[in-house]
């Protein structure tokens, strides 16, 4: 039945009367007679002025507003242009109000196509504005909701980037930038805006909406015959009584038992993407102005941002938009969310990362605001590992909120609210936006779309929904708070609520009795081209993780040992250490560790790695100085054979200083190095090879050993054979691997029983075309395309393998291979003493055009399942495709290990820098590069260096320590120089030993806190239970429990023997633990 004073139109005729409401708020075709054209009902231009900036990206850092202020800004007007891209421009806005204003509202309009924002003569950032995406406008800034009258001639400033709200491109939003576009000012005034005017049109907008979403609902014809008799009513200039017939629709209720939205005020800001970092500064700025000023005229909103990175931005540029952003915290409008320092990438940081990104994250919203996250939020990345549930419960949180996984292109996942447990058993309750968007505009779409999309039906009674601009930033709108107050309890739509994550949260968590389970990884089946692009951002960051860990041994052992007198190099050390890891945290944001950015961001981020690694040497440098005195400095970077991967050093005889083997990870080590020897005379030098040994996580005076078994090179039929008496290896003239079996065992991994012939490092170039996301995705069609490289009758010009060196301790083949015309690979295949494994070091010139090139293992193997590592653990994924999800798992993210293996048997692939993989019937592949155009158009064109390396085993991957054997391969013996008096007295020094098998020791590091006590992190790699002991003479006075925080728990048993410590531990599969130390 019609509210009353509402009749339904004369003609049954949705089809008129439809439009017809839409045009009278809409259409520009009829802005004479309808709302929208009375909306601005007067205009005055503004006088203004413009200064630039000097200089390009990022110049706008280097200039406070203070010294913006005393430049000589010069007269320009509307229709004048501005760029390049990514330039920064000053406007100074002067105008006066007429008077015949006076009671009314008056507003800023401005358009450039480009972003802005609005600042006041002292530097007061007040609002941001964007006028370059018509689906997200901020077009104006309110002056005064209602003129007193007697300002006189006013001023405030614009600045204006020279950049969309999504980047620069010439054609879609994905497009590689135009270096030099212009924007162009279209529109500079003040206005009269009619507030009874706005009401009206939104009144009309929700009602149109509910009519056109409820056709074959009775409760949408009555808000259509609403809006229609509003219309009518508008026409006879009775608009109070228009005003009146909406409220009285909107004031009918929803039923008790109606789905409630909670709806979260958010402005997801990619911290670079389409952009650089700079810019991101900036939309930071703009958007928390943006947010602050709506929250003065709209007290019911509640704003969340996450990235720890992006309000300490705000701090360091905005400092007075930080404090009142900080007031709005207290009052519990502006929340932090998340924990974590960046929204990172889902698959490739390590584990250690992860922790670190909760851990700096969440000390930033302690230390500066007093909060503490409860959930971790990570609505935009590319994937999810399955041992997310472990590390968030390891930093204490419970709850996981993200979407992307409704971008899948397969299969539909079954569940928006779920327990989700990790391969350890940690269970946390996820929840997924049913909206599938963390972009919504508050429309009755999108709140009806919310419900039916919902998996869960039934089971639980809200489900989020998070509104505002995202991506590019921006956050809630005046229009969509107007409409969420439409659908607060509007009967026909389910119920908006605005509340905090907590309350959406805590709801369903009373109501997680009734979710489904979810066991194991949350795998995207799309954008599995992320584990590959930007190769350089993938090999920097396993760089700088294992060089930040070393630098933390170092640190911790120093610190332990010398107690007061390592204070000075602690606290120093600390500070380092807090920006590099900083900087490697930045980096794995998801658009920028995947490589999905623009070409801007790489050089930049590239210097960041970089100076991370610098930060850690310098430590580890430091570090060892204090501990065993002062030594000769050596650049321990350029010690790095960008091929081999040894270690290159001079032995001395004599003399102050003594070359030392030294091993960070837990297992003594005996591997070849390089070196070049001196024995007599200054030009009695020759090059060579020198098998150490090296004690856990210590050093021992460099002395080389005899091998067990001489490596030994052969070539017989064509084919190359080497044996070092762990394995035999066959190499046939392409540099494929025909034959590779155990010491001692008959089976092959790529010579079938019954003789016939498979292959192994099959170099194979496949077309790399995606449907749209050019650097995110490899399609599975992809796969159609094979071309082997590196086989008779390719097509392509092969060098074929040659002998480099053959000595007992180390044999090099070398082969190479034109991929093109362009690109060219050259390949060293070596073989050491007492290593397990092949290693394959390869240089790759690379000038492709949307290609991906693979090394793929054809292999003789019976496996169901393959193993690959993973953050604190690995994972099984099956070899078959019987479903469709385990067909759409045609590219894998994998990290430094994989392995396919029979009950007793089989081999793995270990590689230093890469993470995309494929295991599918009897095939193992890695991806190598891939050439995507888009939005980079240079990605990964040039010169790259990677190794990988193939290891046969019997025994189980569990029982052949292939995960201790890829923590060799990305981390060989360091090569150190100690004075003399201390190796003479201490020719071999070890700071810890772990007793018992299964438990990786990760990291040993400094408290954050500065108090010298040291935190331990391990955790068990076999998936099975596991007692192991570790051992150490450092002088541990107490030893707790602690989570990733730090924070203290219960006391750890340990036992003291004259110097030495024990502590004995006991370990659930897959389990991440960790101890603090005191002493």
């Amino acid at each position: 039945m019609a509210d009353p004073g509402v009749q339904a139109s004369i003609h049954k005729n949705l089809k008129t009367t439809l439009p017809r409401i839409d045009n009278y708020i809409n259409s520009t075709r009829f802005s004479s007679v309808n709302l929208k054209g009375r909306l601005y009902a007067d205009t005055r231009p503004v006088s203004l002025s413009h200064w630039a900036v000097p200089g390009g990206e990022g110049a706008w850092q280097s200039w406070t507003f203070e010294e913006v202020m005393q430049q000589n800004f010069l007269p320009t007007s509307v229709g004048e242009s501005f760029g390049p891209t990514w330039t920064t421009h000053w406007f100074k806005v002067e105008y006066e109000i007429p008077e015949e204003w006076v009671g009314h509202e008056v507003r800023f309009r401005w358009a450039t196509g480009s972003e802005a924002s609005v600042w006041t003569t002292d530097g007061k950032l007040l609002q941001g504005l964007s006028t370059g995406t018509g689906h997200q406008m901020r077009p104006d800034y309110v002056i005064t909701r209602s003129y007193e009258g007697g300002a006189g001639n006013q001023v405030f400033y614009v600045e204006m980037a020279a950049n969309r709200l999504f980047g620069a491109g010439d054609g879609d939003d994905l497009t590689p930038p135009n270096p030099n576009k212009y924007y162009t000012l279209t529109r500079a005034e003040i206005s009269k805006f009619d507030t009874q005017v706005y009401k009206l049109i939104r009144d009309l907008e929700v009602l149109h909406q509910l009519a056109d979403v409820l056709q074959n609902d009775p409760r949408g014809y009555q808000a259509l015959y609403t809006a229609n008799q509003m219309v009518n009513s508008i026409i006879a200039k009775d608009e109070s009584g228009a005003s009146q017939l909406a409220d009285r629709h909107f004031a009918k209720g929803n039923g008790a038992r109606a789905h409630t939205l909670s709806a979260i005020g958010n402005c997801h800001i990619d911290s670079a993407w389409l952009w650089p970092y700079s810019e991101t500064k900036r939309k930071v700025g703009r958007s928390y102005a943006s947010q602050v000023r709506l929250m003065e005229d709209y007290p019911e909103l509640v704003f969340v941002a996450s990235q720890a990175q992006q309000w300490a931005w705000c701090k360091q540029y905005y400092p007075d938009l930080f404090e009142r952003v900080k007031m709005q915290v207290q009052a519990g409008k502006f929340l932090p969310v998340g924990g974590t320092w960046v929204e990172m990438d889902g698959n490739i940081p390590s584990g250690e990362s992860f922790i670190r990104q909760f851990l700096h994250g969440q000390r930033f919203y302690q230390q500066e605001l007093g909060v503490t996250c409860k959930e971790f939020w990570l609505p935009d990345t590319f994937g999810y590992s399955a041992q997310i549930p472990a590390m968030m419960r390891h930093m204490d949180l419970s709850r996981f909120l993200t979407q992307k996984l409704s971008w899948s292109m397969v299969n539909k996942f079954p569940h928006h609210n779920f327990t989700w447990e990790g391969i350890d058993g940690s269970t946390v309750l996820a929840h997924f936006p049913p909206g599938d968007s963390y972009n919504m505009n508050t429309t009755v779409e999108e709140a009806v779309r919310t419900v039916s999309n919902l998996e869960d039906k039934g089971r639980v009674s809200t489900s989020a929904f998070l509104f505002g601009y995202g991506d590019g930033g921006g956050g809630p709108t005046q229009d969509m708070l107007e409409r969420a107050r439409r659908l607060k309890d509007t009967d026909g739509c389910p119920k908006m609520n605005i509340v905090t994550p907590d309350v959406l949260f805590s709801t369903l968590e009373n109501e997680q009795h009734n979710m489904c389970r979810w066991v194991g990884e949350l795998y995207l089946e799309l954008h599995n081209g992320t584990y590959t692009s930007q190769a350089d951002m993938k090999r920097l960051c396993r760089s700088a993780e294992f060089h930040l860990r070393d630098a933390e041994f170092l640190l911790s052992t120093a610190s332990a040992s010398l107690g007061v007198a390592a204070s000075a190099l602690l606290q120093a050390s600390l500070e380092s250490l807090d920006s590099a890891w900083k900087k490697v945290l930045l980096n794995q944001f998801h658009d920028v560790l995947p490589g999905s950015g623009i070409g801007i961001i790489y050089p930049e981020a590239t210097r960041y790695y970089e100076e991370a690694i610098a930060a850690a040497m310098g430590v580890w440098h430091d570090s060892a100085d204090a501990l065993f005195g002062a030594f000769e400095y050596k650049d321990f970077l350029s010690l790095w054979l960008s091929v081999s991967g040894f270690w290159s050093l001079e032995v001395w005889s004599g003399g102050e200083q003594t070359w030392t083997a030294f091993n960070t990870l837990q297992w003594a080590r005996e591997e070849v190095v390089a070196a070049q020897t001196r024995s007599g005379g200054e030009e009695e030098r020759s090059a060579g090879y020198v098998l150490v040994q090296a004690p856990p996580l210590g050093y021992a005076v460099l002395e080389g050993v005899s091998p067990t078994s001489p490596v030994s090179l052969t070539e017989t039929d064509g084919l190359f054979v080497l044996d070092n008496g762990l394995l035999r290896a066959e190499i046939n003239a392409y540099g494929q691997v025909v034959s590779l079996v155990t010491a001692g065992d008959y089976r092959d991994v790529f010579r079938k029983e019954d003789g016939s012939q498979l292959a192994g490092n099959q170099l194979v170039l496949f077309d790399d075309e995606p449907l749209v996301f050019d650097a995110w995705d490899v399609m599975d069609y992809h796969l159609e395309t094979p071309v082997v490289l590196n086989q008779e009758g390719s097509g392509r010009s092969v060098s074929p393998v040659t002998v480099v060196e053959a000595g007992p301790l180390l044999a090099r083949l070398r082969w190479s291979v034109d991929i093109s015309s362009d690109s060219t690979l050259t390949q060293d295949i070596e073989l050491r003493a007492s290593t397990p494994y092949l290693i394959f070091s390869t240089v790759v010139d690379w000038q492709e055009d949307r290609k991906i090139l693979k090394v793929l293992f054809d292999h003789n193997v019976m496996a169901r399942n393959a193993s690959f590592d993973i953050q604190f653990g690995h994972l099984e994924r099956p070899t078959h495709m019987n479903t469709s999800w385990d067909s759409a798992r045609y590219e894998v993210c994998g990290h430094k290990w994989a392995d396919v293996s029979e009950p007793n048997w089989g081999f793995a692939v270990l590689n230093d820098s890469k993470y995309g993989w494929m295991a599918r019937g009897n095939h193992l592949t890695l991806s190598l590069l891939k050439a995507p155009k888009s939005p980079d158009d240079t990605c990964d064109m040039g010169s790259h260096e990677f190794k990988y390396a193939l290891m046969p085993h019997v025994g189980t991957v569990n029982e052949a320590g292939v995960a201790r054997r890829a923590y060799e391969f990305n981390n060989p013996l360091r090569l150190l120089q100690l004075p003399t008096a201390t190796t003479s007295t201490q020719p071999s020094w070890s700071a810890m030993t772990v007793e018992g098998e299964g438990a990786v020791l990760h990291a040993i590091k400094p408290a954050e806190d500065g108090s010298g006590e040291v935190v331990l992190r391990l955790f068990e790699c076999h998936g099975s239970k596991s007692k192991v002991k570790l051992h150490t003479s450092l002088p541990i006075t107490d030893v707790h429990n602690c989570n990733g925080m730090e924070v203290k728990g219960s006391q750890a048993a340990f036992s003291k023997e004259g110097e030495e410590t024990t502590i004995s531990l006991s370990l659930s599969p897959f389990s991440i633990i960790a101890l603090r130390l005191s002493f």
